[in-house]
């Protein structure tokens, strides 16, 4: 693809604050694509508001009308490929999605995950990080394969762990972090510069380790 003609599909549950980040990357110029498409399972899902507010298409599947995760990913699988995305971001999408669905739309799928992976896959991050003794907690942006935060990083910034902090002092300082990191590891995605192989990413001539390579904002 050109630069800056790529398609972004964002799926999200909640609040949406990672499309809020994605949409201040784009309507600074940072992003080299679009948000073409916001998808939620949760009809109430805040973030539909912000995407619609924004202009931009948005669609439901509600996973409560569904018997089960194969036939809700088969009708989600099926409105992301409506709109032709290059890369799919899980902002915040709280299913599990199945190993069809990884599967079909594989080197395509990011997350982003609230700790320094491999370490702390799953929930409960940050309590896991301070209960650990750790000096630094952080996020991973990762290509998407089907064991849950198992895939293969691409990018991960550490934030220090403070004396006194708890869960949430800790969550809401890796946050900030979170919104500069994601944008940034769509574009390498978006622009090819990084892509997932069979021996893992690949960063031009590089393989990169489990979690990715080291990133600090500006």
């Amino acid at each position: 693809m050109k630069e800056g003609s790529g398609r972004l599909a964002l799926l999200l549950s909640g609040r949406g604050s990672n499309l809020g980040a994605f949409l201040r990357a784009q309507q600074a110029g940072e992003l080299r694509g679009s948000v073409e498409v916001v998808i939620s399972n949760r009809p109430e899902a805040a973030g539909l508001r912000i995407a619609q507010d924004a202009g931009i298409a948005t669609a439901v599947v509600d996973h409560t009308l569904y018997e089960s995760r194969e036939a809700f990913d088969q009708v989600l699988a099926e409105k992301v490929a409506q709109f032709k995305p290059d890369v799919i971001v899980l902002a915040g999408f709280m299913r599990i999605l199945t190993t069809h669905f990884v599967n079909r739309f594989r080197g395509q799928l990011i997350n982003i995950h609230p700790s320094l992976l491999p370490k702390y896959r799953g929930l409960n991050t940050h309590q896991r990080a301070l209960d650990a003794g750790e000096h630094e907690s952080g996020a991973t942006v990762h290509f998407v394969t089907p064991g849950l935060d198992e895939g293969p990083g691409i990018l991960q910034t550490p934030v220090p762990i403070e004396q006194g902090d708890t869960a949430a002092t800790l969550a809401s300082r890796v946050l900030p972090f979170e919104h500069k990191l994601y944008p940034y590891a769509a574009n390498l995605v978006l622009t090819g510069q990084v892509s997932l192989k069979a021996q893992g990413v690949v960063w031009g001539d590089e393989i990169l380790p489990a979690g990715g390579r080291l990133w600090r904002p500006n």
